[in-house]
């Protein structure tokens, strides 16, 4: 049985504050919403929040980057978000709960994020990429997420829990899976495909654990 828990949330008519998203946003700088966060968010029990519009659910969205290979993982049969059981997905993300928001800025959520649900030891790199929000589906619609592209310096990357199996692989290859992605995934594989060119130049956030 699953244990219920007590998870950020933004009444959606103060999420979209800054202008509605529909699909992948490019956003490098996050402050302004990070400030409407710690302004209007609040912590809700997680069960009364998972069929509830009238509230975003607030989700790190992380993808890592090695070498021009990206980590390519599967969703567990039993994942604790049943609507996306066995999906494939490029975003390790999770919700954020009271003792995460000790931390002051959405990187270091991500960053603590990212070492609950992947074994990785090694330095680094992380830069933001967008905000996604994707109402045209049950899961979308109580959901946000807040995109970083994670740059690691080594291959040594495995999953855990959560997830079913992972591997690092070309954006090329994954792009042939594109019928087994989540929507998230779906929606910042093209931005992906055109990093090299588009992403606008920005000072990154090195971490290291």
């Amino acid at each position: 049985m699953k244990v219920d828990e007590k998870i950020l949330v933004v009444p959606r008519e103060d999420m979209f504050t800054h202008g509605y998203i529909d699909g992948f946003l490019p956003v490098t700088d996050f402050l302004k919403y990070e400030d409407m966060i710690r302004e209007k968010g609040q912590f809700q029990w997680r069960s009364a929040m998972e069929e509830n519009a009238d509230y975003k659910q607030i989700i790190p969205y992380l993808i890592f980057k090695y070498n021009e290979m990206y980590f390519l993982m599967q969703r567990r049969a039993d994942a604790s978000e049943q609507r996306l059981q066995n999906k494939c997905t490029m975003g390790i993300g999770g919700h954020l709960r009271e003792e995460d928001m000790a931390e002051q800025s959405i990187v270091q959520w991500a960053q603590r994020e990212f070492h609950e649900e992947i074994n990785y030891a090694d330095k680094l790199t992380i830069t933001p990429l967008g905000i996604i929000n994707d109402d045209s589906d049950l899961v979308g619609k109580v959901h946000i997420g807040f995109v970083y592209l994670l740059e690691g310096v080594s291959p040594t990357i495995s999953i855990k829990s959560e997830l079913k199996n992972g591997a690092l692989m070309p954006l090329a290859d994954i792009v042939t899976k594109s019928d087994k992605l989540e929507s998230w995934s779906k929606m910042v594989l093209p931005y992906l495909q055109n990093l090299a060119t588009i992403l606008p130049k920005s000072p990154t956030h090195a971490a290291t654990r």
